[in-house]
């Protein structure tokens, strides 16, 4: 007996040795296991208290969470500071903040990495979509009601007969979509408040129109294609919460105006800007950018602008290489950013590369200065071996390598077939090098070939050394053969 109640005194100690804060299980390698056991769908954020994106997602999984448990939801949200529980963050593979886990019935092995929005109401419906069937049955005009009401999006399906092909084709699409949530009904007072009339599908939206409905042959690629034109507004203000939805879209071709949320004129130059978007759903996103706030600047930085020539529009394509495109007049108007797409659309625009002048002292310091005015007639100089830093200002890698390209430069400064450069690709862009990381290490060698090697050595002057006197054979590979490295991202976003 004495032994039976130890033991339930020690088991009753394990659970409530898992604290909660704003409703958010506080997980420690201690009582991980013991979480797992308890909580049949457990969503896990391993984050770090430094951390900026951690900080912001708080509030709204927090919120989550509140949620969740309102509704007696077995569903709980946790969190784990992976600075301090550095074992855990390595059992699971966390190599950047914030990750997020989905454990299923306890089990470790292979959590499901969480793809949707950084909004409470994506990750509940991204939850719901994991637990439950993919389109919730209505029977009620309350639970539509309820449904419509608590979602930013909502997609219902009308359908007399729930066996039909129309119907399974719902249902498919309804898989392939994590954060909106679907309905199905064949409810006559669900058809008559929401005046169907005949099988539908309606997704249902708090902006703009308020619903669409489709139209066409019913199919699961027509379908996500339908939802993927109107599951968000027509002009969407980038935020840390709405960058996912942003850079996780279908939709690769991305317009921006850099507007002053304050300015005096930014509603006109908004009617204009959301004008302009109807004609192009489902192909360009129309997204708007405030100019002054302080965690935007790297992006102006990435198009070239300054805070002063704002309002400024650009466009950019996030394909396999980011292309970016700058209109011919800067007056924001409706028929102008027609034109603009338009003419992207018929494949009629040339990319707009930046450049900076040439500076009159780019060749006398051993490391030469190339910007986009220079970089052809220096870098594919038959005549010579160039070995260029592509780097950004603000990077941190690239600062810790400037002493040795330095070395480097001052090692071959008197050199006749060897150059050392650098240009700062923050400001220059040239279309025969993409930059996707910094710093990037690119060897032009001579000929006229046009032959370019990425390096893949280490980052010292004795690996630099061994690779030019190679002719670039040893710590290089064929450009596009190297694998992402430890550089940061020239994209101007992470999420």
């Amino acid at each position: 007996m004495l032994k039976f109640v130890l033991l339930c005194a020690l088991a009753a100690a394990s659970r409530a040795d898992v604290a909660e804060e704003e409703d958010v299980l506080v997980l420690k390698k201690s009582n991980f296991d013991e979480a797992l056991r308890a909580h049949p769908h457990l969503l896990v954020e391993f984050y770090a208290p430094w951390c900026g994106h951690c900080k912001a997602l708080a509030p709204e999984y927090a919120k989550a969470a509140g949620m969740l448990k309102a509704e007696g939801s077995d569903i709980r949200l946790a969190k784990v500071d992976a600075t301090e529980e550095s074992d855990l963050a390595q059992e699971f593979g966390v190599r950047g903040y914030p990750t997020i886990k989905f454990f299923k019935g306890g089990a470790k092995d292979s959590p499901k990495e969480y793809s949707a929005g950084r909004q409470a109401e994506d990750i509940v419906n991204w939850l719901k979509k994991r637990t439950g069937p993919a389109a919730t049955t209505l029977t009620e005009v309350t639970q539509a009601e309820s449904l419509i009401a608590d979602s930013e999006v909502a997609v219902v399906a009308f359908f007399k007969d729930v066996e039909s092909d129309g119907a399974k084709a719902f249902v498919q699409a309804a898989e392939a979509v994590d954060d909106i949530p679907f309905a199905i009904t064949s409810a006559d007072g669900v058809f008559s408040k929401f005046e169907v009339s005949k099988d539908s599908v309606i997704l249902f939206k708090k902006f703009d129109e308020g619903r669409n409905t489709f139209e066409g042959e019913l199919s699961k690629e027509s379908l996500l294609s339908f939802i993927k034109a109107n599951q968000l507004p027509l002009v969407i203000e980038f935020t840390e919460q709405t960058a996912p939805k942003i850079f996780g879209g279908e939709i690769k071709s991305h317009i921006l105006m850099f507007v002053p949320k304050a300015s005096s004129d930014f509603q006109e130059k908004m009617d204009q800007f959301k004008k302009a978007a109807e004609g192009f759903k489902g192909k360009i996103l129309f997204i708007f950018i405030d100019s002054e706030i302080d965690d935007n600047q790297r992006i102006l930085e990435f198009f070239g602008l300054k805070k002063e020539e704002c309002p400024a529009v650009r466009l950019i394509t996030l394909e396999d290489e980011m292309t970016k495109y700058k209109p011919d007049t800067t007056e924001i108007t409706a028929e102008n950013i027609i034109s603009f797409c338009t003419a992207f659309t018929d494949g009629k625009l040339k990319p707009h590369l930046m450049s900076q002048d040439i500076p009159e002292d780019w060749d006398k310091s051993p490391v030469k200065v190339l910007v986009g005015k220079n970089f052809e007639e220096v870098a594919f100089d038959p005549a010579k071996n160039v070995f260029v830093e592509f780097y950004a200002p603000w990077c941190g890698h690239c600062k810790q390598l400037a002493p040795i390209w330095d070395q480097l430069g001052e090692q071959y400064k008197g050199s006749s077939d060897i150059v050392v450069a650098k240009m700062d690709s923050t400001a220059n862009e040239i279309e025969s090098v993409k930059v996707h990381s910094f710093p990037t290490l690119k060897f032009f060698p001579a000929g006229d070939e046009r032959k370019v090697i990425d390096y893949n050595g280490e980052r010292t002057l004795d690996g630099f050394t061994k690779f030019l006197e190679s002719g670039g054979k040893e710590g290089g590979a064929p450009a596009g053969d190297d694998e992402e490295d430890e550089g940061e991202r020239a994209l101007f976003l992470e999420v």
